[in-house]
């Protein structure tokens, strides 16, 4: 009797065993198939947002084939405008240029601004002083297509008579180009120019006392030493400019080195001991000048202030080149679209 209850003891512990084991399998497998379900939206996106999303690609990445068109086209275009400033600017030198001409007297008279200046004919008499030249360079110069550098002499000019109510008006005078030797043999020959000057004026005191004794004899007026060492001031005939605007690859003017890479007007002028508001001019090919004995300086021609290193008809030829781009890079760009279109 007790065995037979304890059988059937143990029996019914099993089976509610059992049960529960079922009961918890049943519940991890429906959990299994509610992650592993296709209708949920983390595993699948909608198909209207991936398409969308794949539309505004295509999109962004046609104005990217296009854009190389356009930055060319607009170059081409910006060429345009800066032929038509440089046509006007011409015009605006050769009119100035057609002025009659100022003189250093007129200065103090005139306005101080430089640009109601600027490209004036101006003519000056004075003497240089040679002691205070600055040399702007290296300037290259071509002729006969052989290349040879130099540099630009710039001497301040200082006048012997100062103009109406006591005010001297030295200006700052690019005399021309010289060569390398002619520079290097000028700044380490000061000495003997002084040397030789100094004999030459020797000379003519020997040869006043020589002209003493035919004076004597032939009872004539002597002349004084002042009249015979006197020369004629310089006359010099050039352009009134501004200074230069270097490039961001031109290395900074060194004044206590003595280098000058550019011209500052302001800046060579206090290292000449000059006032900053000096004029600067450059001095063009003139019957005076060019009848000077020495070859060196060589003035500038006036054409070659006038012109520009890039003129009008070089515009022209980069608006053709630009817009040649333009058209060739947005007809690469259709050519790739419509060959992905009829890829697909």
């Amino acid at each position: 009797m007790v065995a037979s209850l304890s059988k059937s003891l143990k029996l019914g512990h099993l089976l509610r065993t059992s049960r529960l084991l079922n009961t918890r399998l049943a519940a991890f497998s429906t959990s299994d198939a509610s992650l592993s379900s296709p209708s949920t939206p983390q595993s699948n996106p909608s198909p209207s947002l991936s398409q969308s999303q794949e539309k505004e690609h295509g999109a962004f990445s046609k104005l990217l084939l296009f854009l190389p068109g356009a930055i060319t086209f607009g170059l081409g275009t910006w060429q345009i405008f800066r032929r038509q400033d440089k046509i006007e600017m011409l015009d605006y030198r050769r009119r100035r240029l057609e002025m009659e001409p100022v003189t250093c007297v007129e200065l103090p008279f005139l306005s101080n601004s430089m640009d109601s200046l600027e490209f004036r004919r101006i003519v000056c008499d004075g003497d240089f002083d040679e002691k205070k030249s600055v040399f702007v360079g290296p300037r290259s110069r071509s002729i006969s297509g052989v290349t040879e550098n130099g540099y630009y002499v710039i001497t301040p000019l200082i006048p012997r008579e100062p103009a109406p109510g006591g005010v001297q008006t030295p200006v700052l005078v690019n005399r021309g180009w010289v060569p390398r030797e002619w520079r290097d043999k000028r700044m380490s020959g000061e000495e003997d120019l002084d040397r030789a000057s100094s004999s030459s004026v020797a000379g003519n005191t020997r040869d006043e006392k020589t002209a003493s004794w035919w004076n004597i004899w032939s009872k004539k007026p002597t002349r004084t030493g002042k009249a015979a060492v006197a020369s004629p001031p310089v006359k010099a005939v050039g352009i009134i400019r501004g200074s230069e605007k270097p490039s961001m690859f031109v290395p900074p003017n060194d004044p206590d080195s003595g280098q000058w890479f550019f011209v500052d007007v302001p800046m060579i002028a206090r290292a000449c001991g000059l006032p900053e508001n000096s004029i600067y001019i450059e001095e063009i090919e003139d019957e005076h000048t060019s009848s000077a004995k020495s070859p060196y300086p060589v003035p500038k021609d006036i054409n070659t202030l006038v012109r520009y290193s890039v003129m009008p008809q070089d515009h022209l030829n980069y608006t053709a080149t630009w817009y040649t781009l333009s058209v060739a890079v947005t007809y690469m760009a259709a050519m790739r679209i419509r060959a992905k279109k009829v890829h697909l």
